[in-house]
Order: structure tokens, then sequence, then C-alpha cells
């Protein structure tokens, strides 16, 4: 696949380490969000990631300037009109999508490939707010972006197979490795993930098990990089509880129900790594 241009919409942590991996193998980029502020922390936080990675002896400073040089800020949806292909990456709205893809069907040339990063809600519903909607599929990311070897590709019952083609080519370009899911409510990952992180919890939630006890079972036992509590905490508790009501409220399925601590953390603020304090505390 020859490189071209990746226009991003969600400059947040998702968006940004897409930035990253897809400017590190050549592809110019156009980073997007609604202000200059998020735009630029955004791209102030990739330029000390970056910078980390140097100084670890991890990368070299030319490719690091390299990597900065293909990526451009954007306030202007209009600038996706460059673009050979875009990636939404904002928070997990379904009608805020839906708005976003509506806009970027007027403004992105017919040819364009639009995919959503979306971990649970519907790519179908994304697409009809299109006039393309076999140019529409999920390309779903995993955090953090440039460690994670995995995209998930969703296929709705409209994208062609010249579109998830495309979508394969583009993952397996920035040295992914792919598997498609169907378009239903937390595709495969996801479906697979949260019942997992929610029997963890209710597990600390009834007393049965320590936080570290629990954690501790999963990675020894099982050889996973990271127990389900800290994996909650890295993801985000309000994401996880945000996505857990949306399958629940698809599947009536008791094992999407979200625990009530998971409910009172959320509403206390402590959201996991980002907010400092989520099932453990982060200095």
């Amino acid at each position: 696949m020859d490189k071209g241009t990746v226009g991003i919409i969600g400059a947040g942590t998702m968006g940004r380490g897409i930035a990253q991996v897809a400017a590190s193998v050549g592809y110019d980029v156009i980073l997007n969000d609604t202000t200059a502020k998020l735009v630029d922390s955004s791209t102030d936080r990739l330029r000390q990631d970056l910078a980390r990675l140097v100084d670890k002896g991890k990368l070299e400073g030319a490719a690091r300037d390299a990597i900065l040089s293909h990526i451009r800020g954007s306030v202007d949806l209009r600038d996706m009109s460059a673009a050979d292909i875009v990636v939404e990456a904002i928070f997990e709205d379904l009608d805020a999508k839906k708005k976003l893809f509506a806009a970027l069907d007027e403004y992105c040339r017919p040819d364009v490939i639009l995919g959503s990063n979306s971990s649970s809600l519907s790519i179908l519903d994304m697409a009809m707010a299109t006039k393309r909607p076999e140019k529409v599929v999920g390309i779903h990311f995993f955090n953090p972006v440039p460690l994670m070897k995995g995209v998930e590709l969703v296929c709705t019952i409209t994208t062609s197979f010249q579109t998830l083609e495309y979508a394969r080519q583009f993952s397996a370009s920035l040295g992914k490795q792919t598997w498609v899911a169907k378009d239903a409510p937390g595709f495969l990952s996801t479906r697979l993930l949260i019942p997992y992180l929610l029997d963890a919890m209710r597990l600390l939630e009834s007393g049965f098990a320590t936080k570290e006890d629990i954690d501790a079972c999963c990675v020894l036992s099982f050889n996973y990089p990271m127990g389900p509590l800290t994996l909650s905490d890295l993801i985000g508790l309000d994401v996880l509880l945000n996505i857990a009501n949306g399958m629940y409220g698809s599947f009536k399925d008791p094992k999407f129900a979200a625990p009530i601590l998971l409910e009172k953390k959320v509403k206390a603020g402590q959201l996991g790594r980002k907010a400092g304090r989520g099932f453990y505390e982060y200095t």
C-alpha cells in the first residue's frame, strides 16, 4: 500500500496512539479535535512520550523528529478532504459519532474509507448516517496502540469486500494483525473482555478476595500481563461502565450488568489511572 494521508478524528489517548503508529511508518497524519488546546495538548504529550523512548535508547532522535514532522494538527473537519482514509476515535457516544460521520461524508472524497475505532457501538448506525455505507468499517485499535499488535475489523452488512480488504491492508501496513468481527454490540473482543472484568469486580465487591490476590491469580495462573482490576484502571472505569450499560441494554444478560462498586467508583470520580485513583492509587 502506498503511504498517503491518514485523517484521525479525536486527539485523545487512542487518536494520539494511532497517529504515532501511522506517522512512524511514513503516513502523513492530520490529527483533528474540537479545539486547538486539545490538539496541542495531545501533540505535547506525544512529544514527551517519544522523548522518553529516546532517553531509554528505544528510538533514535532522527526517528522521533520524523514522526513529529508527519503529524499536523487540525480543528476543522474540512481538512479531511486531504485524507486517503479517516479513522474516528472520539468518545463512545453513538449520536456524536453519527453526526461526525455525516459531516465526514460531506467533506471527504467519495472514494475515501471511513473507519471507526469504537469498541462496542453499532458501525452500521454510523454507516447509515452517510451516503457511502459500503465504505464504512470498524477499525478497532487497542490501548496502548504502539504496543498492542491486534486490530479488530468490524464488518457490517453493507461493508464492501473492497473496504474490508483496504482496512486489512492499512492495518498490516501499521504492523498490526487483524481479525474480523460481526457488527454486534461489543463485537468479539469486548464481548469476551467485559464479563471477565465485571466478574473480577464482583469478587472484590463480595469480599471473596482482595484486589491484589484477584490480579495476582490472573497474572500468575494465566500468564496475563496484568490482572483484571489493573486493566480496568488502565481502560478507565467510566469507559467500562458506559460499555457495560450499553451491552446490558442490548442483551439483557446479567453477565453484562455493571456491579454497584463500579457505579460508585465512577460517581466518586475514581476513574482509574487517568484520575490518579481507581481500584488502585497512582502517582
